[in-house]
């Protein structure tokens, strides 16, 4: 995206959002060598740094792909020149995920220097631990519990963290050919992603991962 429309990275840098990167080929890490992780977000965090003029300290990888069989993933994103990463999550899903990790913001230490990791923040529901604060948990579940479960997060001196993309605040987008199961988990509750973020822009302070870095440093 960087690459094919850098005056949009531009525009969203004037506009004050922290720019940070998700890669450039958004391969699932366990799917690729680590050679080939490595030029790949070395490569995206110099496009995205040139597109918008800003240093990228932040990344993402797809999927949340890291995983017990990618040891070499945090001394990779430090090495890389990432300050800040926010990969983990700390709970089983169907690609990825790490079940055991630490939950709470922490500093990972590497052969190349400390990496701060922000895990995906995970709640307690019915004795096991769910995520409710992005994509297509965001959508689904209803507002009133999504603000209660951040609420118990903030109480546990931890940060919420949410995700979404782009096309989850556009309900007319095309409709592609899937699976139902996966239509089901792309396309269900569009139209109520843009109101919860107002509501949650209402109820909630928020801040960026770069102002948090500062703290956890």
């Amino acid at each position: 995206m960087a690459e094919r429309w850098p005056e949009l990275v531009k525009e969203a840098a004037a506009d004050g959002h922290e720019i940070a990167s998700h890669g450039y080929a958004h391969e699932l890490v366990y799917t690729i060598s680590e050679q080939r992780f490595y030029d790949d977000i070395r490569k995206a965090k110099h496009i995205i740094e040139r597109a918008g003029g800003v240093e990228v300290k932040g990344y993402r990888c797809p999927g949340f792909s890291v995983t017990t069989e990618t040891p070499w993933f945090f001394d990779r994103v430090r090495e890389a020149g990432y300050r800040y990463d926010s990969s983990v999550f700390p709970g089983s899903r169907g690609h990825g995920g790490l079940p055991n990790a630490r939950p709470t913001p922490h500093i990972i230490t590497t052969k190349h220097g400390d990496l701060v990791e922000f895990p995906i923040s995970m709640a307690r529901t019915a004795g096991r631990q769910m995520y409710f604060f992005g994509g297509g948990y965001l959508r689904f579940f209803p507002y009133a519990l999504i603000k209660r479960k951040v609420k118990e997060v903030l109480a546990e001196d931890r940060p919420a963290v949410f995700y979404l993309h782009p096309r989850e605040i556009d309900p007319g987008q095309p409709r592609l050919p899937m699976s139902a199961k996966r239509r089901f988990m792309t396309y269900t509750g569009m139209r109520t992603t843009e109101p919860k973020l107002h509501a949650l822009f209402r109820d909630f302070k928020f801040t960026t991962f770069a102002e948090l870095l500062h703290t956890a440093s």
